[in-house]
């Protein structure tokens, strides 16, 4: 006998009654969904979703508008355009953060390269970059890798070229934003994905020990009878 075949199964009957003994709040709900709507920057959604379920936020709705705009100026490239927003906005979140400040410059350099602007390039990195690099010496290291790009004619032929591609303008835009919502309290993390997470490592961990109606399919959210496709949707995730 299998130890598969010794795990005990949890019927669809008996799973929904025991879900519906947990009190879950509606409010505690709406939170839930208006954090994720403000920190991900759905400004519109978020107006809508407070008028819709009575819930009022702490935040001014206002900000989200500015914070994408500066979040959309970094995805696009234009660094210079950010960093002037930011520092109107507030400039003491790059003044007391040199480490982010270093690398929207850092991200300024990588755009300066892509567009084939060699000469300009290493005159900013000597400039702007290069006193960072000393009073932070940990920062030389990725000066010295976004600087390796001049060295290809070709710079989508380096390997470094994953400098140059969209993920990385997308994590720089991160940084920031974190920085943005921390600089008003703002948790740096919308809570829902982390809740995702943990629904994904919950059900591996009870997969060892009985067969359940399951989440398959984070996007549907539908629960299967027990067995039905389990393995396929472990796959799924790695």
């Amino acid at each position: 006998m299998t130890a598969s075949s010794t795990k005990p199964t949890i019927s669809m009957e008996e799973w929904e009654r025991k879900m519906q003994e947990v009190p879950i709040a509606k409010s505690d709900l709406n939170q839930l969904i208006m954090n994720y709507l403000i920190i991900e920057g759905y400004k519109d959604a978020a107006e809508k979703f407070s008028e819709e379920s009575g819930l009022t936020s702490n935040v001014d709705l206002g900000s989200i508008e500015e914070r994408m705009q500066i979040r959309f100026a970094v995805q696009n490239g234009d660094i210079r355009s950010a960093i002037e927003r930011v520092n109107d906005l507030n400039p003491d979140i790059l003044d007391t953060d040199p480490r982010l400040y270093f690398h929207l410059q850092q991200q300024h350099l990588i755009e300066l390269i892509r567009q084939g602007k060699a000469e300009e390039a290493l005159e900013f990195a000597q400039e702007e970059l290069a006193p960072h690099g000393e009073e932070h010496p940990e920062l030389l290291r990725e000066l010295e890798k976004t600087m390796a790009l001049l060295a290809f004619e070709v710079t989508g032929e380096s390997p470094l070229a994953d400098l140059l591609d969209f993920e990385h303008r997308q994590k720089t835009a991160n940084e920031l934003n974190a920085a943005l919502l921390a600089a008003h309290s703002q948790p740096k993390e919308p809570k829902l994905p982390a809740l995702l997470q943990l629904l994904a490592w919950t059900q591996e961990q009870l997969d060892e020990k009985a067969s359940y109606p399951r989440i398959n399919n984070i996007v549907n959210a539908v629960l299967e009878e027990p067995g039905k496709n389990v393995s396929s949707s472990a796959g799924s995730r790695t």
